[in-house]
């Protein structure tokens, strides 16, 4: 079978298949309905491990998504990207200077829905398939948006680190046809409203090498690397290529126009990995086209806002803030 005879099979549109000799089969399921949520407090109710896309030959891509209980309306919703250098990490799991469950919770408390969504790393493939998977989930809340009380015209993103800047990705190619991707549902938009971003990357053409301590990553975390092929996370990002042409077209800087969506952007004066000169190329490229955005600037902070943990709660509010200002609340 190539993907050519597959495509039919794999279309949700087609209710059934008639195999040879007659008989009919269901087409394989290209997504999961989000199904019954969990009542996990008195402000939040949680739809865990739902399939949001199905590829062949990847693992199943899943989400969790957190709704206000005590919404009367079809709520604003943000989905949340996790970092992890493009190398590690997943939808449940916060930087260590973030209390658990408190971006899931404060949106919540806010009367904001939240998603939070697991995208291919670096090694499984390069990308744009982060890119595209993240898109695949925004289309996927968009088609399931009555049963889950959102409401499609007030998304945002919100990510940190690998995840911001995948998050301004999302907020700067909504209307690029030729990154959307070909998985999960169709037929809606992949684009958000708003955008916070936790001092994600937004050139990988400038990015210092990352310089980690010796045993930082031990053998058995590397033990899958392809022999020879670099750690730095940009250049596995993009196949383990060093090639400025393909750096450039994984950097957010690359899609800056006056349509993007508006941003807040957040990083620590003293960020070891990914220095704050990544968010000034960034706010720059905004201000040239013209697109509304605010940079914050956290004193002391290094990466995860290490060094700045007694303000954590300032700056997970902020963000919630902005998103109330952006988006709304019901």
């Amino acid at each position: 079978m190539t993907v050519e005879d597959a495509t039919g099979i794999l279309d949700p549109a087609r209710p059934d298949v008639s195999r040879p000799g007659g008989r009919d089969v269901p087409a394989f399921p290209v997504f999961d309905a989000p199904g019954t949520p969990e009542q996990v407090s008195d402000v939040s109710a949680v739809h865990r491990e739902i399939t949001y896309a199905r590829a062949i030959g990847f693992r199943p891509l899943k989400l969790d998504i957190w709704l206000p209980r005590q919404a009367s309306g079809p709520t604003p919703l943000v989905l949340w990207v996790h970092g992890g250098a493009f190398q590690l990490g997943d939808r449940r799991e916060l930087p260590p200077t973030f209390a658990p469950n408190s971006v899931f919770r404060l949106l919540n408390e806010a009367g904001i829905a939240c998603a939070t969504a697991d995208y291919r790393h670096s090694l499984e493939a390069p990308f744009p398939a982060q890119l595209h998977d993240l898109k695949a989930a925004v289309r996927y809340l968009r088609e399931f948006a009555a049963e889950l009380n959102v409401d499609p015209d007030r998304f945002g993103a919100w990510g940190e680190s690998a995840g911001g800047h995948l998050v301004a990705l999302l907020g700067l190619t909504g209307n690029h046809g030729g990154l959307e991707g070909g998985l999960g549902a169709q037929g809606h938009s992949s684009g958000v409203s708003a955008v916070v971003d936790f001092y994600g990357v937004s050139s990988l053409v400038d990015i210092p090498p990352m310089s980690m301590p010796e045993g930082f990553f031990p053998a058995a975390l590397t033990a899958a690397v392809p022999p020879g092929m670099s750690l730095q996370p940009e250049y596995m990002l993009v196949g383990g290529s060093d090639d400025p042409e393909l750096l450039a077209a994984a950097s957010p800087v690359s899609y800056v126009d006056a349509g993007a969506a508006p941003f807040l952007l957040v990083h620590g004066d003293s960020d070891g990995l990914v220095p704050h000169s990544q968010t000034d190329l960034l706010a720059a490229a905004l201000a040239e086209a013209g697109v509304e955005h605010e940079v914050v600037t956290i004193e002391g902070a290094d990466h995860c806002f290490f060094g700045a943990e007694g303000r954590m709660a300032d700056i997970l509010d902020s963000a919630v803030r902005y998103f109330s200002r952006k988006l709304g609340t019901p």
